[in-house]
Formats: structure tokens, C-alpha cells, sequence
């Protein structure tokens, strides 16, 4: 056991530290503290009133809440504890619908739909989409992507409803996509959420069964065949046809032709005609006697004409041709 009257003997020899020391080091590490923490708190005040806005980006300042958008890239500084800085990216992003990007497998929960000829259908679509309005963006709503992708399926599933699943699968998309892409950006804009809508397009669509999407392909051959015969049948026409105009031109030319030399035959023989008539009304035997003549020569070519008294004694011989020229 401790005893309670023992005390500690004194110790001449140790050195008593200096008067005053103990409150000097305490305000020197006081000052040295507060100075650091100055220091630090300046470090951080310098970083926090600058930032930089990419090319790509827009930014949305707050000051006491109250949010307001900063749009040109570059260093900018504001003031630090009270401002602060959210930045947005202004690039075109994409929204699949009806499968999944990353595996490229579809989901029937999006990709599923019925057309007006009460057929099901798988369509996948890619919404393409961008920010116009930051501030709206990021406080007019606390989802505006998802927002977006919702009003997309149901405009989809409207529209697909709208037409046959012919026109779904073959000859109709481009009609399908324009008229979802209007629905969906007059919709977008009057929500008021800050996006806009780029483009929608059809990746795929297809029915939902193998032996369908056999009939699908073998309507679809049958549609391309009967292109393909069409496309030669106007091939063909085009060859064939400046051969048959040149030849029915050719034909005309000389169906002119020989219409002209009839006509100037006609008027020639016409002209003969009133010649020989004046000549006629002058001389009518002598007339007479060289139509027989001329018309002689042209039934009997080259006929002689022999002239003897009644005992066959031969008076006179000359060609019938010679008295025809004579006669003229």
C-alpha cells in the first residue's frame, strides 16, 4: 500500500523552464494555423470561381437558386460558395427503342405492336434527340429523357396502329417515321422540357412469328419480281421504240412520197389530156389517127405496118412507132 504521508524529496539540480514560454508557442501555432487555414481557404475560393465550358456544351449558373444558362465555350469565373456551375451536353444522343443496344436483342415489352389489320408486329426504332434549352432541361423536369422515350412509344404504338402490316413491313416506313417524328417534336415542345426531337427512324420490323416473316418474304420477292419485270418491259419499250417511230416515220415519208408523184402524175397526165384535147378540137382526124397509134404502140410494142395493094404485093413498110412521131 501507497503511503499517504510520503512526498516526493526535491530535486535541487533540474532545470525550471523559462517564464513565459508556453503562451508565446501557443499564439505562434495559432497564428501559423489561422494562416494556413487562410491560405487553404483562399486555394479553394480561387478553384471554385473558375470553370470551363467545352465546345460541345452549355452551362447553367445558379446564383441563390436562381438558374440562368452561360452558352459560349471557354474559362469563365464566378463567385465562389455562391454560384453554382452545372454543365450540359449539347451533342445529338440516341434513345433505342424496342431492343437493347448493347446486346442488339429485342424487348417485346417496347417492340411488340398491333396494326390496323389486327396483325402483331415487332418494330424497333432509334430516337435521335438533343438539348436546345439547358435551364429548362435540367429544372422543368426531373426526368426529361425519360419523359421523351415515354410520349415516343406512345406515338409509336399510335401511329403503327394506323396503318396494315404490310405497309409496316415493306412500302410504308418512311411515311410511318415522318409522320411519328412531327407527332413527337409538336409534342416535345409544347411540354417544354428543353429537348428536341432530331430524327426517328426504323431499325427493324418484322412479325413476331418465323413462318409470317416467311410469307412476309415470299410477298415481298413476289413484289420485287413483278418490279423487275416491269423495269425490263420499260427497258424493252425504250430499245423498240425509236426503231418503230423511225420506221413508221420512214413510212410517212414515203407514203408522202408516193403521194406526191401520183398527184404530179395526175396533173401531168391532166395536162396531156387538155393539150390533146385543144388539138382535138383543130384537127379531130388527124387527132384520131395518132391516139390509135400511140395506142397501138402500147399494146403491140415494136409492130410493123405493112401496106400492099390486093394481088400481096408489098407497097410500103415502116414501124408504127416512126408514123406516131410522124403524127406528132
Amino acid at each position: 500500500m501507497e503511503n499517504p504521508n510520503f512526498q516526493m524529496p526535491n530535486m535541487p539540480n533540474a532545470p525550471k523552464p523559462p517564464k513565459g514560454a508556453p503562451g508565446a508557442a501557443r499564439r505562434i501555432a495559432g497564428g501559423l494555423g489561422v494562416g494556413i487555414l487562410a491560405l487553404v481557404l483562399a486555394v479553394v475560393a480561387l478553384f471554385n470561381s473558375v470553370y470551363i465550358i467545352g465546345e460541345q456544351e452549355n452551362a447553367v449558373i445558379t446564383t441563390f437558386g436562381v438558374p440562368h444558362s452561360v452558352s459560349t465555350s471557354g474559362l469563365h469565373f464566378k463567385i465562389p460558395f455562391v454560384q453554382s456551375v452545372r454543365k450540359v451536353d449539347m451533342t445529338i444522343k440516341g434513345i433505342a427503342i424496342g431492343y437493347d443496344p448493347s446486346s442488339n436483342e429485342s424487348l417485346p415489352s417496347e417492340s411488340l405492336m398491333i396494326t390496323s389489320d389486327l396483325n402483331f408486329v415487332n418494330v424497333d426504332f432509334f430516337l435521335e434527340y438533343r438539348v436546345v434549352d439547358p435551364v429548362a432541361y435540367l429544372y422543368a423536369s426531373e426526368q426529361p429523357t425519360l419523359i421523351l422515350k415515354t410520349l415516343a412509344q406512345s406515338y409509336i404504338r399510335d401511329t403503327i396502329g394506323l396503318y396494315p402490316v404490310d405497309d409496316v413491313i415493306t412500302t410504308g416506313k418512311n411515311q410511318i417515321q415522318s409522320e411519328i417524328k412531327d407527332k413527337l417534336a409538336e409534342r416535345i415542345e409544347a411540354e417544354g422540357i428543353g429537348l428536341q426531337v432530331v430524327n426517328i427512324t426504323i431499325q427493324d420490323a418484322e412479325p413476331p412469328t418465323a413462318e409470317v416473316l416467311a410469307a412476309f418474304k415470299e410477298v415481298e420477292n413476289a413484289k420485287q419480281g413483278a418490279e423487275t419485270a416491269v423495269n425490263n418491259a420499260n427497258k424493252y419499250r425504250s430499245e423498240q421504240l425509236p426503231a418503230a417511230e423511225a420506221q413508221a416515220d420512214q413510212v410517212r415519208q414515203n407514203a408522202e412520197a408516193a403521194k406526191e408523184s401520183r398527184i404530179n402524175e395526175a396533173v401531168g397526165q391532166v395536162a396531156r389530156f387538155n393539150a390533146m384535147y385543144e388539138e382535138y378540137v383543130k384537127y379531130p382526124a388527124i387527132t384520131r389517127q395518132r391516139m390509135y397509134f400511140e395506142a397501138m404502140e402500147d399494146v403491140l410494142p415494136g409492130l410493123r405496118v405493112v401496106i400492099t395493094d390486093g394481088s400481096g404485093t408489098r407497097l410500103d413498110v415502116f414501124d408504127l412507132s416512126d408514123t406516131t412521131d410522124a403524127a406528132q
